[in-house]
């Protein structure tokens, strides 16, 4: 069994991976164990982008661990605001999803539906070691818009916020399995699985 770390606390996001990694790696002998069951504290991101974050990320978990360990970093890039929130996505209004929401409505109360393009953006990084000189890095984006108030239920972060004009919903309106299938993480894991090498 090989085992994997995954550098992250954040609950969506592991719900997100381990439906995704159940139904690749059932039968491969991979297990992903959330660096808070193995006592790993959060990184501290101070990178300027979302390959440093997950970099940074992915390194402090397995050195921690001595296990291999993959490392997401997202979020929400708004071009009305010059791509913010950006690498700040979590932290935007330092009140969690509610507040962040509420935060970036407000700062677009006065932007009209065209100009309120965005997009989500996931990097992977898969690191075997601490002293990996070779960071395995898979990344994708999610095009949509921002709405003017939240609508839906399920997923997390922005998610009611985000329309997705292809599904003619917002994120939070779609199923988890509709949403793993087409969103930024979702295309991530998918060029992961397609070109990893554990």
């Amino acid at each position: 069994m090989t085992k994997i770390v995954l550098a992250s606390g954040n609950q969506g996001k592991l719900r997100e991976f381990s439906a995704m990694f159940t139904e690749h790696f059932s039968d491969a002998g991979v297990e992903l164990i959330p660096q808070t069951e193995l006592g790993v504290s959060d990184a501290d991101e101070t990178g300027l982008s979302f390959v440093e974050n997950a970099i940074i990320k992915a390194r402090h978990a397995c050195e921690v661990t001595g296990l291999p360990a993959l490392a997401d970093d997202s979020g929400i890039e708004v071009d009305a605001l010059q791509g913010a929130p950006g690498i700040y996505s979590a932290r935007y209004s330092n009140d969690g999803d509610h507040g962040n929401n509420a935060k970036l409505l407000r700062e677009l109360t006065d932007v009209p539906t065209e100009l309120r393009t965005a997009r989500f953006q996931c990097v992977l990084v898969y690191m075997r070691h601490a002293k990996d000189p070779t960071p395995q890095v898979f990344q994708g984006s999610w095009e949509g818009k921002i709405l003017s108030e939240p609508s839906g239920s399920e997923g997390f972060g922005y998610d009611p916020v985000f329309y997705v004009p292809s599904e003619k919903c917002s994120a939070a309106d779609l199923s988890k399995e509709q949403k793993n299938k087409i969103s930024h993480r979702g295309q991530a894991i998918q060029q992961l699985l397609a070109r990893w090498h554990p």
